[in-house]
C-alpha cells in the first residue's frame, strides 16, 4: 500500500495520500442562499476524519443563473464566505485538504431562475426549464462569474477549486457536439468548443494566482450519439494542459445517457475486472499528457486502487459513492481491513438529493431500519 498512502504535492498542496472524494451535490446547503450550514459540514467531517486526502465538495453554483438543484451549495456571493471558511477549517483539523469544485449547471436546470429560462451554449430543452443560447456578453460574464467564485473560496481557506467540465452542466455542454450547436468561434471543432473552458481557466488562474492548485473534472466521452468522444480526450486535456491546470479528474457519462453509461453508474455490486470504467481513457492520456491525473468510476476493492497507484494508470485514485455508504472507508482499508466498499452502486443516494432531503445512503439506512424491525 506504499504509493496509495504516500505524501504527494499539487503545486504546494500536500496530500497525505493518493486518495480523493470525488463531488457531487449533496443537496444539504440552505436553499434561500446556498451557505454551508452544520449538517454539511458533519457530513464532510466524517469523511475528513475517515483519512481521505482531498476532498472536494460537490457542485458549488458559481451564479444565481447557475443553480440546478435545491440544497446546493453556492459560492455566487461573498455571503457564503463563512461557511464555506468552517467547512474548510473542519477538514484542515482532521489533516485532509479541500477543493472547492465550482460549477454552473447550464441548460441542465431543475430550478427555476430569476431570467425564467436556462442559460446554455445552445437554444434547447433538457429539463422542464428552456434554455436559451449564450450570447457573448452572457459567456464573458460567466467567465468573470467562475473566478469571482474561486476568489471565495481561497478567501474562504480552501487549498484549491475543481473546474466542473463533465456531466452535462455548463462546461461539458460547450464540449459536447450533442448540445453545442453554436456556429461562431465557440462552436464546431474541439478548438472552438473548449474555448470557453479555456476562458474560464485563465480567467480563474488569473484571479487566484500561480501558486493556488487549479483543477478540472470533465468527460473521457459523454456516450451520447453524436457527444463528445474518446478521441477528442487527450487533445482537450493537452490544451488543459498548456493552459496551466494542475490535475484532471477523468470521468464519464451524462444525466442524459443510457442507464448503463449513466455519469453514475447503476449497475449494482461492481466485479472486480470490471471495476476501473474509463480504463481506457486513462492508459491514452498517460501516453501523452504529463498532468496529475485523477481516476474515478467504479473502484470498490484496495487491490484495484492499488492497481491504480503502482501500475502508473492515475496518480490519484477518486472514490464517491463508497464514501456516502462508508466515509471511513480509506481509514479501514489503511489499518489493514482489505474488504471491498459495501456500496453496491444502487444510486438510492441521489433520491433525497434530489428530494431537498439531502445525501445519505438510502440502503444502509433501509438495512438498519430491518435490523431494529
Amino acid at each position: 500500500m506504499g504509493e496509495l498512502f504516500e505524501r504527494t504535492v499539487l503545486n504546494g498542496m500536500v496530500l497525505r495520500n493518493r486518495f480523493v472524494h470525488s463531488a457531487t451535490n449533496e443537496g444539504m446547503a440552505n436553499d434561500d442562499d446556498g451557505c454551508v450550514n452544520d449538517r454539511l459540514i458533519r457530513l464532510k467531517e466524517e469523511v475528513a476524519a475517515g483519512e481521505i486526502g482531498l476532498l472536494i465538495p460537490g457542485n458549488a453554483y458559481v451564479s444565481a443563473q447557475g443553480k440546478s438543484r435545491p440544497g446546493q451549495t453556492g459560492v455566487h456571493s461573498d455571503d457564503t464566505i463563512p461557511g464555506l471558511a468552517r467547512m474548510a477549517d473542519v477538514v484542515h483539523r482532521h489533516g485532509a485538504r479541500i477543493a472547492l469544485q465550482l460549477t454552473h449547471a447550464g441548460g441542465n436546470m431543475y430550478v427555476p431562475p430569476e431570467r425564467g429560462y436556462a442559460l446554455g451554449p445552445s437554444t434547447m430543452q433538457l429539463t422542464d426549464v428552456s434554455c436559451r443560447a449564450m450570447h457573448t456578453e452572457d459567456i464573458a460574464q460567466t467567465v468573470a462569474d467562475f473566478a469571482a467564485a474561486a476568489v471565495r473560496a481561497k478567501r474562504a481557506g480552501c487549498d484549491a477549486v475543481q473546474l466542473h467540465g463533465a456531466h452535462s452542466y455548463l462546461l461539458s455542454q460547450f464540449l459536447s457536439p450533442y448540445f453545442n450547436a453554436r456556429d461562431d468561434e465557440y462552436g464546431g471543432s474541439l478548438e472552438n468548443r473548449a474555448r470557453f473552458v479555456l476562458e474560464v481557466l485563465h480567467a480563474v488562474r488569473t484571479a487566484v494566482g500561480p501558486d493556488f492548485p487549479v483543477l478540472i473534472k470533465v468527460n473521457s466521452e459523454d456516450f451520447l450519439d453524436g457527444g463528445f468522444v474518446l478521441d477528442d480526450f487527450v487533445p482537450l486535456c493537452l490544451m488543459l494542459e498548456k493552459e496551466g491546470i494542475d490535475a484532471i479528474e477523468v470521468s464519464g457519462g451524462t444525466h442524459f445517457s443510457d442507464p448503463e453509461y449513466f455519469c453514475s453508474r447503476p449497475v449494482g455490486t461492481v466485479p472486480r475486472e470490471q471495476e476501473i470504467y474509463f480504463k481506457e481513457a486513462a492508459e491514452r492520456y498517460k501516453c501523452e499528457v504529463s498532468v496529475p491525473l485523477m481516476l474515478v468510476g467504479g473502484v470498490r476493492s484496495l487491490g484495484v486502487a492499488e492497481h491504480v497507484a503502482k501500475s502508473g494508470l492515475a496518480d490519484y485514485v477518486s472514490l464517491c459513492r463508497p464514501l456516502i455508504r462508508e466515509p471511513g472507508l480509506v481509514n479501514r482499508w489503511h489499518h489493514g481491513d482489505s474488504r471491498p466498499s459495501t456500496c453496491t452502486s444502487c444510486n438510492l443516494c441521489f433520491a433525497p438529493v434530489r428530494s431537498g432531503e439531502g445525501l445519505y445512503c438510502v440502503a444502509l439506512a433501509q438495512q438498519k431500519q430491518r435490523e431494529n424491525s
